[in-house]
């Protein structure tokens, strides 16, 4: 039986992904349910007690931290949530969708007359709302998936023209093809200016980067923001997935950085959220161009976070993997078959790792790995942790201790309400402290 409490600690989340199996094993007693005489443990703010499905729940938290940096609304947030059928596989994507429409139509009038501010605003929360969407699809593959992520941008598009927001949309050289992002250019940077790039994980897009971004603007920090393989429209439109070698990656987004104007090229920070604080310490073990490194949270070992994962709760499948890799699909096949969450995850990183089983998919993140580079890092680090951290629990910390350069470590707790995966519901918080360092260093 999964009790709420479990299941939230280890939903597969917004960007998180690897704790696919951080539910109670199937072995396991269930919780007792308190009754009035009893002192039953107080649920933590974070568990909303809205949706019956506490993994959705999860990531219904994400949406409503939104209404932070304006892109999205607590009625219209709750409203879709209220409207999700738990156990339906496509009742979430329908939804928000659903939301979407509604609010895209909003801003569709308003711009017809002229109402320039009213209309970005609903085509920003639009925008948002579109990709809430494609975060718990059932069938990646599906046509409107790109359908549904290219509204997104075009909706997003408009926001940046009619709120005038600095941004403006690039391509960037990637091997034999070009990555979409955007460039955000300070208005209050004055010659050359440091460049942040923001490195999102394995399920948000850049584009919810935005409360770090308005923040940067703020300070006269540059930003740039790229839909990199397995990511956004990079994975959706062109088919590119996540790749363990990311310094292929980040060298070509550096390369595109130091050609722009007004872009100091000895000042460029690179911040990694969830499984981008994996990927980015490998870039910079290679990309010595970065002057300041945030992986949040830290990760020295993605594929074995996520091996942790699975071995703890299904260690007789585990077993298959290397010894017999159809028995193992096979036994993976029939609990994808019994419970949504895996079905979803497997379908999802089998799709953003570009791998044909899950087998294939756990071959593929062993590759994941930072111990053979992580001391040719050399740029100051800031390693960001959680104590409320649910899916690489430790990981931020080996990689603070396996660190050689300049670093520091910046723990957020329970007292910080900060404490969740990335900050989840704090971004005031972790911005504060986080720019705080960054104003000191950069």
């Amino acid at each position: 039986m999964l009790n709420r409490r479990s299941l939230l600690q280890a939903s597969l989340g917004l960007t998180g992904g690897l704790a696919l199996l951080r539910a109670t094993p199937a072995h396991a007693a269930p919780r007792a349910t308190p009754t009035a005489s009893t002192d039953a443990e107080p649920r933590p703010w974070y568990e909303l007690g809205l949706l019956e499905d506490p993994i959705m729940e999860s990531q219904l938290l994400h949406f409503l931290a939104g209404t932070y940096s304006a892109q999205s609304d607590i009625g219209e947030v709750l409203d879709t949530a209220s409207r999700i059928t738990p156990g339906d596989d496509w009742s979430w994507p329908t939804e928000w969708v659903s939301t979407a429409d509604r609010i895209r139509a909003m801003g569709d009038a308003s711009n017809a007359r002229g109402r320039r501010h009213s209309a970005g605003n609903a085509y920003l929360r639009a925008a948002n709302y579109y990709r809430a969407a494609l975060i718990h699809h059932p069938e990646p593959n599906h046509p409107n998936v790109v359908d549904t992520g290219r509204k997104a941008v075009d909706a997003y598009n408009k926001a940046l023209s009619l709120l005038r927001i600095p941004a403006t949309a690039v391509r960037i050289p990637y091997e034999r093809t070009t990555l979409p992002g955007y460039f955000f250019r300070s208005p209050s940077a004055h010659g050359q200016a440091p460049l942040f790039v923001f490195q999102q994980g394995r399920d948000a897009w850049p584009e919810e980067s935005k409360y770090v971004i308005d923040d940067a603007l703020a300070r006269g920090y540059h930003c740039l923001i790229v839909h990199a393989p397995g990511q956004g429209m990079a994975v959706r439109e062109q088919g590119l997935a996540f790749r363990p070698d990311w310094e292929k990656v980040i060298t070509p987004v550096i390369n595109f950085a130091t050609r722009i104007s007004g872009v100091d090229s000895r000042r460029i920070a690179l911040l990694g959220w969830s499984m981008g604080g994996a990927l980015v310490p490998r870039a910079a073990a290679f990309e010595h161009r970065i002057k300041l490194l945030i992986p949040n949270p830290g990760v020295l070992n993605w594929g074995q976070a996520s091996f942790d994962q699975f071995n703890m709760y299904f260690p007789d499948i585990m077993a298959l993997l290397d010894q017999d890799p159809l028995a193992f699909d096979a036994a993976m096949a029939q609990l994808m078959e019994q419970v949504f969450l895996y079905r979803w995850y497997m379908r999802d990183a089998m799709f953003k790792h570009g791998a044909s089983s899950p087998s294939d998919l756990l071959f593929k993140l062993r590759d994941f790995n930072n111990e053979p580079v992580v001391q040719r890092i050399r740029c100051r680090t800031l390693v960001m942790d959680g104590t409320a951290e649910a899916f690489t629990v430790g990981q931020a910390k080996q990689l603070f201790d396996a660190l050689t350069c300049p670093k520091d470590y910046l723990l957020f707790t329970e007292e910080d309400t900060a404490q969740l995966h990335c900050q989840e519901a704090a971004q005031a918080v972790a911005n504060h402290r986080m720019f705080d360092w960054v104003d000191e260093y950069i």
